[in-house]
Parts: structure tokens; sequence; C-alpha cells
């Protein structure tokens, strides 16, 4: 009885039994991670006692709701919403009443007992019935408030949103045009003047030189918030905030201000300089170092723009006065967690995240916190004043994309999630399942199975506020570009919850409400102009993969991982073209390491793999993919017949790398994406997955500056030929 009671709670929470793995395998959750799974969000299971009172108040809980909290429609369908109530109002005429975002409203009267009523319940000997009540209005797209009320007193409230049937496409592409760009790690870039991390001065540059060349797009890696207090936690898929911006991207010397004699005084002073020549010329980012800097111009030139316009009448103190204000709680949130952690540094406490701050500060709407950010109000404007400043040199790189007249422009990447002491968490921890984390079942990329550590927001918080969560990051992800890339677009879908503590292969999958989160996708693509890419690699059902398509959204196509049943490697030409075709990813080695199995070998020193016996059955799939590969180039002649057929006697050149890139840019996907790294034929990869502090993650810089990656023949010639293949394949 008890396990029958614990499966309709699982099935309940939308948390998966049975799923196929990467091999195309069934694979069954263990009875003991179907439990965890509820812990973690919330019920207790210790008794067939507790389990029953639970499912009670679930589904009480929502008997006693006369409206859900949310609805999300398409404009191609009709409204139809559910209306709950106890058996004595069902003979009452009832009005529904929709504000509309735009100002308009509507009204519906209707008589619950006239509807088509579905089911019906008792709830603490009361009976109660719930109708269907379809709506003949006709909404416009947007996020719209819904009312029900009786004898003109409101006693209900819910969002309806009414989405678009796709994501946004640009015409050109719509039309037929294909495309190619460059993907990079933005602090990677290397350039004649940044203080040792690309900033948004050598983006723009990157988008000038890029487009000269025939690019469409540059790709950018997560951009979001990280944390000041705390640089080396780097990685760009665990921030503090998706919301907003890595402010060490703020390139200092071209805010106003930065000339200033006091300015130039801590800029020049000796230690300082001696600072700066080391973050620059060290071959990784020293992410300490950078900071160090960074904040200290920063601060200064803050405090000369404080004093000459943010305390005046000044159009530069209503500009920031109107980014604040837009920027709301999330914002402030974001400011006052910085301004702590760095009070709490400053002081020698422990600081990584709020779960290691002081019990008064350990949630953003404590009082103590509220009573710190007054005190500390001229810290917590700087933090702000950040975030205004990176947006602004954000949105100046994007302009410098559509003056250049590149079709896309920047495409942004959106992470699956936040660190566990993570601003957005500290501000919002009812959303999230704090002791759970994401991460991914054993598959091609990671054996042992993956855990991220970012804790996943439960599906039934984030619809009881409504989706605001999502539509937030959705919209300011896709600020100031014209593409959004979403990292692990499964998440839209499920989720791999690891209880913690729990190794990543004992986890389980947790469903959301993909269409609900399809819909507002599609309305802020619309919204913001932006063409939405998904990357559906790893452990994803087929049926996804067919919705995913139909709501506009382009596919990922790695040509690694583009391989039949028999070994070859699928042509190029038979990519979808609603998709974004690439030959590595962040997460890959180079094109050399990858030939040069470098990764396996890197792999092995750093205990990645758990016997000889699976690191040489890796080394003989790569032997045999090579040839596959070559074999594939030569019969679509792809390269010259002087590069080698012979996987034993042909290493990767020159030739090689450019054959493979000008080979998927005759293919049919929409979009193609290069990494920069293939052009400047490095072989260290930027990221290992599954790794900590075995490897310096996010921190290996391009080889070239920036200036001068444009400026060698090879890579021209190479533009050109890419340009061309695209155009072909266009015709």
């Amino acid at each position: 009885m008890t396990q029958d009671l614990l499966q309709q709670l699982v099935e309940m929470r939308g948390i998966e039994t049975q799923y196929v793995d990467a091999w195309g395998k069934p694979a069954t959750i263990a009875e003991s991670s179907k439990a965890k799974l509820l812990n973690v969000l919330g019920y207790d299971t210790a008794s067939e006692e507790k389990i029953q009172s639970q499912i009670i108040d679930d589904i009480s809980s929502v008997w006693l709701s006369p409206l859900n909290p949310v609805q999300v429609v398409r404009s191609d369908e009709a409204i139809v919403i559910v209306v709950r109530l106890p058996i004595e109002l069902v003979n009452d005429e009832h009005v529904i009443t929709v504000h509309c975002e735009n100002g308009k409203i509507e009204k519906h009267t209707f008589t619950p007992v006239d509807q088509e009523m579905t089911t019906m319940a008792h709830i603490d000997e009361v009976e109660f019935h719930e109708y269907v009540v379809s709506l003949p209005l006709n909404l416009p797209l947007g996020y719209h408030t819904m009312a029900l009320s009786a004898d003109d007193d409101q006693f209900a409230e819910s969002r309806i949103i009414v989405a678009p049937k796709a994501c946004f496409t640009p015409e050109p592409i719509a039309a037929g045009k294909k495309i190619w760009g460059l993907s990079v790690q933005l602090y990677c870039v290397r350039s004649e003047k940044n203080w040792g991390i690309g900033d948004f001065t050598d983006l723009a540059t990157l988008i000038e030189k890029a487009a000269g060349v025939g690019a469409d797009f540059i790709g950018l890696n997560p951009i979001h918030a990280l944390y000041p207090a705390n640089p080396d936690a780097c990685s760009p898929y665990g921030p503090s905030s998706r919301r907003w911006l890595n402010y060490l991207y703020i390139d200092a010397s071209a805010v106003e201000c930065f000339d200033d004699e006091s300015v130039q005084a801590v800029v020049n002073a000796e230690e300082f300089q001696k600072t700066l020549s080391h973050a620059r010329a060290t071959e990784h980012v020293d992410y300490e170092a950078v900071a160090h800097i960074k904040l200290a111009a920063l601060k200064a030139v803050f405090d000369v723009y404080d004093a000459r316009h943010l305390r005046k009448n000044t159009k530069q103190n209503k500009a920031f006065k109107a980014f604040v204000t837009e920027g709301g709680e999330s914002l402030d949130m974001l400011a006052v967690y910085d301004a702590l952690q760095s009070h709490l540094k400053a002081k020698g406490k422990d600081c990584w995240g709020w779960p290691v701050f002081p019990e008064e500060y350990k949630d953003y709407h404590n009082p103590a916190v509220a009573k710190f950010k007054k005190a500390n109000a001229g810290n917590v404007k700087f933090y702000l004043f950040l975030q205004w400043i990176a947006a602004q040199q954000l949105e100046a790189a994007s302009s410098k994309a559509t003056e250049c007249g590149m079709t896309i422009g920047l495409y942004r990447d959106l992470a699956v999630g936040v660190s566990e002491g993570s601003a957005e968490i500290w501000g919002n921890k009812d959303l999230y399942c704090v002791d759970a984390s994401v991460g991914a079942p054993p598959d091609i990329l990671g054996p042992l199975g993956q855990n991220w550590g970012l804790p996943p927001m439960d599906p039934r918080k984030l619809y009881e506020q409504a989706y605001q969560p999502i539509i937030d990051l959705f919209s300011a992800n896709m600020a100031s570009s014209g593409s959004l890339r979403i990292d692990h677009v499964m998440a839209l879908l499920r989720l791999w919850w690891v209880v913690k503590g729990d190794d990543a292969k004992e986890g389980g999958y947790v469903y959301y409400p993909v269409d609900d989160l399809l819909g507002i996708l599609a309305l802020e693509s619309h919204r913001n102009q932006s063409l939405v890419i998904g990357e559906d690699l790893g452990t994803v059902p087929e049926e996804i993969r067919s919705k995913l398509a139909d709501n506009g959204v382009y596919s990922y196509r790695v040509f690694f991982f583009e391989q039949a049943e028999d070994g070859g490697f699928f042509s190029p030409s038979h990519y979808p073209v609603q998709s974004m075709s690439t030959l590595t990813t962040h997460d890959m080695p180079t094109l050399i390491g990858y030939w040069h199995c470098l990764d396996l070998a890197l792999g092995k020193d750093i205990g990645l793999y758990p016997t000889d016996d699976i690191l040489q059955t890796l080394y003989a799939d790569r032997h045999a993919n090579k040839q596959s590969i070559l074999d594939s180039l030569h019969g679509h002649h792809s390269i010259p017949e002087n590069v080698g057929s012979d996987v034993n006697t042909t290493g990767m050149t020159g030739e090689l790398s450019k054959g493979m890139q000008v080979h998927m840019a005759g293919g049919s996907s929409a979009l193609l994406s290069l990494q920069l790294e293939d052009w400047l034929q490095m072989d260290k990869p930027v990221n290992i997955p599954g790794t900590f502090n075995e490897y310096p993650n996010w921190r290996r810089k391009l080889t070239k500056n920036v200036e001068a990656i444009f400026e060698t023949h090879d890579i021209t010639e190479l533009a050109a030929q890419l340009t061309q293949a695209r155009k072909q394949a266009s015709a």
C-alpha cells in the first residue's frame, strides 16, 4: 500500500520512473531515488499516513483555488479556462474580467452550471464542481490579468498568457539564407588593450572584423553575473544571477570619467600596473587579479561619476534611475548581495555564498538585510552602477553588429541554472530545491553521469509564481542580441535531479510544463526579435525534438555526434534546415585535440575514466570514427587528394581542418557556428565536463590578439570559402 501511495505522489509531482538512456536502452529509477526526490520537494515519506495526508492536502489545495495560477494559450487557439467552485455558487452569475497588458478590458459573463462540468470532489464535506468555460474573447499577444467575480465581489485572480504559435525567425533566414558565424568564450579573448580578460570593447572589435570577412553572428558563452567578491567561482554555467551581467566584461577605460585625475592616480599606481601586466601576460585568465584591478578602477570611476552626475538632476541620473526602477527587486537583490558578500569578505568571514552567511543575512527578505542595505547604500549603488554600465556596453556591441549588417549579430547563451550560493536563490528560496542539483545521467560526454551543482526550480512553485521567473529570464537574455541559445534545452521538458550526497547516476528525471514554457519562449522571442536555438544533445526523447521544431526552436547539430548505426557520419546536407550546426562545442576538444586524442590523454591524467578498459574502448572508437570521417570527407570531395585517406598516417593539418569546416558550410543547416579556437589551431579545451579543480576550466585564453586574428591570410581565405559555400547552399 505504501509503495502504491508513493507512486501516486511520484506521478502527481512529475517524477519519471523509466526512461531511455543515451545508448538507447531502457533504464529505471530506483525506488530509493523516488522517495529522496519527493523529500527534496518537501514531502515526508516516512509513513503511509503521512504520504496519504500530503496527497489529500495537495488535492484540496487545487480544489480550493477557483482559478489556476496561470494559463498559456496560443494565438490560434480558443481560450478555455477551468473554474472550480463549491456547489452553492454554481447557479450564480459570474464574471471573468481580463485586464489586457495594453490597457484594454474584456469581460465575459457566465453561469457555471450552464457550462461543461468535468469532475467533482468533496473537500471537508463540501461538494466542489469543476467547469470548463470558453471565453469568446479576442485577446492580443501578451501577459494579461484575469479576475473572477460574483455580485461585484472579486474572489480569484489569475494570469493568462497569449503566445504566438512559434518562435521568431528573421526574414532572410526564413527566406532560405544560410549563414555562418563564430562562437567564442568572451573571457578568452586577448587584445592590445584589455586587462587580462576579454571585454565588451573586444567584442565590438571582433564583431566588426568578423563581419568584414562574411560572418553573420558572434556566439557568446553565458555572460551572466558571477561573484565580484569570489572571482575564482568563474564558471559561466554556475552564475549568481542569469538576469544580470558579469561586470568583469566592462571595459573600464571606456567609461566616462575614466580620464579623471583621481582615477588615473589609481590606475597608474605601481602595484596596479604590476598586477595589470601580470593579468595580461598569463596563459590562463587570473580572475583574482582581474577582479582586483577592475573593482579598484571602476570604484574610482564611480566615485567621480556619482558626484558629477548621479547626485544631480542630470540626464545620466534620470537614465540610471530608470534602469534601476525597471530592474526592480531582482536588480536590487543582486546589488545588495554583491555588497554584502564584499562586506563579509573584508571582515574575514566565510562568504562563498548565502548558505555560510551569518543567520540574519541568509535571506534577502530578512530585516537585517534591509538594515544593511540602508547602512551601505553607497556600495549597493556602486553595484547597481556596474550593471548599468555593463548593459550599456553590451548594447553598444550589439549595435555594432547591426551597423555592420550582420543577419543575427550576437547570440547569447542561457545557462541551465544558478549555483547553490547564488543571489537568485538567496532572493527566491521558495522556488528552488536546494537539497538537489541538476545534472545528467551517464552518457557519452560523462560516463559516470554529471552533477552540475545547480539547484533546480520546483516546477509547481514556478507555476504558482505564474512563470514570472522564466519570463524574466527569457526577456533579459534576449536583450541586446539577435538570438538566444538555450543550454540543455531539455530543461523545458525535464531535468535530471541528483539529491545532495548521491552519485549522479542515482538521480531521476522531474518533468516541467513544456508546452507552457515553449509558449512563453515564443512570446519573448517575438517581442525581442530573437531567433532561438536549443542545445538538444545527450539523452533526448525524439518527441521533444519534433515539439521544439514545431515551436520554431532551432536544433543544435554537432558533426561528431551525427552518426549512423554503421558508424558512418551523416553528410551535413542531411541536417535539418531548422538547426545550427557545428563541429565542436565548449564541452568538447578542439579539432586538433580530437584528432590527436589529446582529450583522452588529458582525461587519463586527471582520473576521468574509472577503468583502463573504458579508456581503451574510447581510443578504439575514436580511431574508427576518424577513419569514417576521412572516408566521408574524401567521398564528398571536401578535402584535397593530397590529404591522406588512412587514419594511421593522417594527422590534423591546416588543409584537413579547413576542409572539415567548409564541408560543414555546404550543409543544409540555416546556421553554422565555428569555434575561434579551431581557426587558431589550438589544442587545449576550454572545459572538461565533470571536473572541478582537476583542470583550469573556463580560463584558457586565445593564442592571438583579436586585432591580429583577421590579418592572417589562411583565416581570411577560410572565411571567404565559408561565405561562398554558404551562398551555394542557399541557392
